[in-house]
């Protein structure tokens, strides 16, 4: 990957996530509100805050998602493309090995992308209701919580010593002859 490139990639992943937040909030905000200013949720997110406020409001929201998933569908389509390049190359290698060492980083990392995207879908794309029920209090919290946590789990897997610990953590064990082996 070129210089170029990663800068061009890293200037539209901050300009699209600014601009999409900055809509947002713009939306959110031009609309009056009415009724009790109480959230049943763990932040305060958009669809609590369309509930408290009128219909022009929500009609602007609706725009501004609508404009959001079609950036996030391009953005999916270029990450879709990008590991479609990355298991190319993979496949290609010729030690098995080294395709072990690759999947390993890349499926965990697809994984948590994955998880990310289907709870958060599923927590602002579901048609809204009047009762928040206790499903959307835990999606909105694994989508918040768990990719962020996994993350650094993930990554730090590929590490010996990180895997000799939990090992001994896991088997009550102070030996430093077994391994796991990812």
């Amino acid at each position: 990957m070129t210089g170029g490139a990663l800068w061009t990639m890293a200037a539209a992943s901050w300009i699209s996530g600014g601009l999409s937040g900055l809509m947002h909030t713009a939306a959110t905000f031009s609309g009056l509100f009415c009724g009790s200013n109480a959230i049943r949720q763990f932040f305060c997110d958009i669809p609590q805050l369309l509930k408290l406020s009128g219909s022009t409001a929500v009609l602007t929201e609706v725009w501004v998602t609508n404009f959001t998933v079609n950036l996030s569908v391009v953005c999916l389509a270029a990450m879709a493309a990008s590991y479609i390049h990355i298991f190319r190359a993979v496949l290609r290698m010729q030690s098995a090995e080294g395709r072990a060492k690759a999947f390993s980083t890349c499926l965990p990392h697809l994984a948590v992308v994955i998880f990310f995207i289907s709870t958060s879908g599923f927590a602002y794309l579901k048609p809204p209701s009047d009762s928040l029920s206790t499903l959307d209090l835990l999606v909105s919290m694994f989508y918040s919580v768990v990719p962020p946590t996994l993350n650094p789990l993930i990554y730090s897997l590929r590490n010996r010593d990180v895997k000799t610990a939990i090992w001994k953590t896991l088997s009550g064990r102070s030996s430093d002859q077994n391994h796991f082996s990812f």
